[in-house]
């Protein structure tokens, strides 16, 4: 004998009484199965029970598919109780993906034209839940006469229906501007606040839209003066605060309006000034977390302050509101403060330095979010007048913080004070002391800047050689500071053992003692092959610069001959060999090393590299065919090339090739036309743009500097450029400049693309970007073949 079919509320009774996977699975199975026999038999007056049980079953995610069609005879139907179940199945079973949606489009237009209010609003809400392109297209006309119902229940649900539209299909909003500006003088709470938000898309999406509704900037301004002074209603007041909800939404609204536009910014000035005065009383004395009404609407307000073209006076206002912010018990509310004020840092410098002692403070949070931000601050805080004070605080900060921010803020303190540096011995003390207390988590060109400083300050050869001593014989777990130690020691080791430095207290060092910590270091099980490098180095050099016998230097020299590594073990030979055979020239060879000119800062590396690259093409004719094929290898490698790619012809080696080239030294080419750029890539405010430089002594040559700029209201985050070339060219890819865009302009991502045409081939590129942005995972492969003739030929 077959079991009934169950009702709904006993069907729930009996899933949740289940003790076992299996015994849920049985009971869904057989429940299944009398739902699929009702539907056959075509039973109407329990189709929307039978229904309602299967969107049970579907929403504890059981296959419900089989009850599609189902849902569109309930809506076809003309009981309420059946369009209210078909309905929600239409919601819950069909989406785009299915073609069934679109059976449903005729129902929908008939219950939206019936004028029964319950039934327009189940309609509406189907619609603006599931209702794909094609659907917005054929029912907007029907929505917009909704838009002016007398009806406040449909009206609201036409205006939150008009905003799905807006979303799905932009090109909507010439049907839905009229209507929008009526709507603006509704006092019901639902309708305004949906008009808003409709404004809002219209305006996001649409430049026509954005210039129609900047008419109304006025009417804006004062819905939102009313809402400050006088209040909305009190049924919709939070906290003390009137409607926080809707001003929030005017803000929001007015912040587009106001961007990059004179007048209407200007219209909105004194009200964000009496908004922003009116709610500081509430930040400085709301000490209830849970009172935030105020807080969200003085956020609102102070990021309007930042997006439009405001007063002077009115960003000081904006910045002291967010450092009130930081004060708040809430960390949410402190960790938005300092995102803000980061923002603002780079134009409005002064304010935000007024709250530097309150930022630093923010260093010491235990959430590591907030000491993120603090210490992103801080350092965008540092400038030549507060460096000592600054830098002292990061220090500290930095022997105490969370292992995965010491990376980052040694970063930050070592270009801080390559950029900021008072004195060379200040900067070599703060790189010293970065290297000592998170030497491991530094940059890798820490070291090679930081010998190159103490390089350039002969003055502080001796300071420096003694401090690195003393740090060596107390670590040698810290690599970096180890290579910079050993490289200073092996430089200046007979300065060491002098022991005239009157700059830092005597210091008693004999021969022994230097040569005993280099084998240490060497002997450690710690060191890094690249550091024991440094130490054999080392040792070799102090063999010209100490007074006394070679013998203990030239074993350990011979010991790491049979080294495993090979690069060690390469540089043991090489030394060995000089003691042995050239031993009159070990001298010389082993002087101290030349002083390296530094022109600028760190950020101009990369094009002195692309340089580099341009004159290795140009090099000097070389005598011998061995010589020429060695330059070709070192192209080779620089450039990443390919086995099949051809290499470019080598110059005329001759005399009379020289002759004329030394001849054409004086009539320099005129400089070649500047190549346009090209815009290869743009989707929700992500943009990527090509610009073109061909250097003028070697036209093989091309540089590309992408550029990635971000126009929307979201971080990019991630972002990867990666690039392909034929076979006929050579591509070398330069390390970004960052992984982030910031929203609304902030600093952009460049790289740098090297390829080398010898052929003069038309250039194709095949780009692949993926980031992140609004919390979605973005991935475009696409190939760009309209480069400029310039760029090529």
């Amino acid at each position: 004998m077959v079991a009934p079919s169950l009702k709904l509320q006993d069907l729930i009774e009996e899933i949740r009484g289940a003790k076992t996977q299996a015994q849920e699975r049985e009971v869904i199975q057989k429940e299944c199965a009398h739902i699929r026999a009702s539907f056959r038999d075509g039973d109407p007056v329990h189709r929307h029970r039978q229904l309602a049980k299967l969107l049970y079953v579907h929403m504890l995610g059981y296959p419900a598919h089989f009850g599609q069609m189902e849902c569109l005879k309930l809506i076809a139907s003309s009981r309420f109780t059946d369009k209210r179940v078909g309905y929600l199945g239409a919601m819950l079973l069909l989406d785009e993906r299915h073609d069934a949606h679109l059976l449903i489009t005729n129902s929908i237009k008939n219950d939206l034209s019936q004028g029964i209010q319950p039934v327009q609003g189940l309609a509406l809400c189907t619609l603006s839940t599931m209702g794909s392109a094609e659907m917005c297209r054929d029912l907007a006309p029907e929505v917009e006469k909704l838009l002016l119902q007398p009806s406040p229940y449909v009206r609201k649900k036409a205006i939150l229906t008009a905003v799905h539209m807006i979303r799905k299909v932009p090109e909507l909003s010439s049907v839905f501007l009229p209507p929008c500006v009526h709507l603006l003088h509704e006092r019901h709470h639902g309708i305004l606040l949906g008009t808003i938000t409709l404004i809002t898309e219209l305006c996001e999406r649409s430049p026509a839209a954005l210039r129609h509704f900047r008419k109304v900037v006025p009417q804006l301004v004062q819905i939102l003066r009313t809402l400050v002074t006088t209040g909305y209603s009190t049924e919709h007041s939070i906290s003390g605060v009137s409607d926080p909800f809707l001003q929030v939404q005017i803000l929001r609204l007015l912040r587009i309006l106001g961007r990059n536009h004179e007048e209407s910014s200007e219209t909105m000035n004194d009200l964000l000034a009496q908004v922003g005065a009116g709610r500081r009383a509430l930040v400085a004395t709301n000490t209830d977390t849970s009172r935030n009404a105020g807080n969200a609407v003085l956020f609102e307000t102070v990021l309007t302050i930042m997006d439009i073209r405001s007063a002077a006076g009115l960003r000081v206002l904006a910045v002291n509101i967010l450092g009130r912010f930081l004060l708040n018990s809430d960390r949410n509310i402190r960790y938005v403060a300092l995102t803000s004020l980061l923002r603002l840092v780079q134009s409005d410098h002064s304010a935000v330095q007024r709250h530097r002692p309150t930022v630093v403070d923010c260093l010491q949070e235990t959430d590591a979010s907030l000491s993120r931000r603090a210490l992103e601050l801080s350092l965008a805080l540092v400038n030549s007048s507060n460096v000592r004070a600054m830098m002292q605080e990061l220090q500290a900060f930095l022997e105490s913080c969370p292992p995965d921010l010491r990376a980052d803020c040694a970063s930050g303190i070592l270009l801080a004070a390559e950029r900021f540096a008072p004195t060379k011995r200040w900067h070599i003390d703060t790189i010293l002391h970065v290297l000592t207390t998170a030497g491991t988590h530094v940059r890798d060109d820490a070291v090679a800047n930081l010998t190159q400083l103490i390089g350039g300050a002969q003055e502080l050869h001796a300071y420096s050689v003694r401090r690195l001593y003393n740090a060596l014989a107390e670590d040698i777990s810290q690599q970096p500071l180890v290579q910079v130690a050993a490289w200073c020691i092996g430089e200046y080791g007979d300065l060491l053992l002098e022991g005239n430095c009157e700059e830092i207290e005597p210091l008693q060092v004999d021969e022994e003692e230097v040569l005993a910590l280099l084998e240490k270091v060497l002997q450690s099980h710690m060191s890094l092959p690249a550091t024991r490098g440094y130490a054999l180095t080392a040792l070799m050099k102090l063999s010209t610069r100490l007074q006394g016998d070679n013998n203990r230097i030239r074993q350990v020299v011979s010991i790491y001959r049979s080294c495993l590594d090979v690069e060690l073990q390469q540089r043991a030979v090489e030394y060995d060999t000089l003691f042995r055979k050239y031993d009159h020239m070990r001298a010389a060879i082993l002087e101290k090393m030349p002083l390296v000119e530094r022109d600028g800062p760190q950020a101009d590396e990369e094009a002195k590299e692309s340089k580099a690259a341009a004159q290795l093409l140009e090099a000097a004719p070389a005598p011998t065919e061995p010589q020429a094929s060695q330059l070709l290898d070192l192209l080779d490698l620089l450039d990443g090339a390919s086995g099949d790619a051809q290499h470019p012809p080598p110059l005329d080696p001759s005399p009379g090739g020289a002759l004329v080239y030394l001849l054409d030294l004086p009539c320099a080419p005129p400089p070649p036309a500047p190549i346009p750029d090209l815009k290869v890539f743009e989707r929700e405010g992500v943009q990527l743009n090509l610009s073109f430089i061909r250097p003028p002594e070697n036209p093989a040559l091309l540089l590309i500097t992408a550029t990635a700029t971000n126009s929307s209201e979201g971080d990019v985050t991630d972002f990867i450029c990666q690039a392909a070339v034929p076979k006929s060219l050579q591509l070398q890819l330069q390390a970004p400049s960052g992984n982030t865009v910031p929203a609304r302009g902030g600093l952009p991502i460049t790289q740098l693309f090297r390829i080398l045409n010898p052929n003069k081939a038309p250039v194709r590129l095949k780009l692949r970007l993926t980031y992140n942005h609004f919390h979605q995972s973005v991935q475009e492969i696409f190939e760009v073949n309209n480069l400029p003739v310039e760029s090529w030929q």
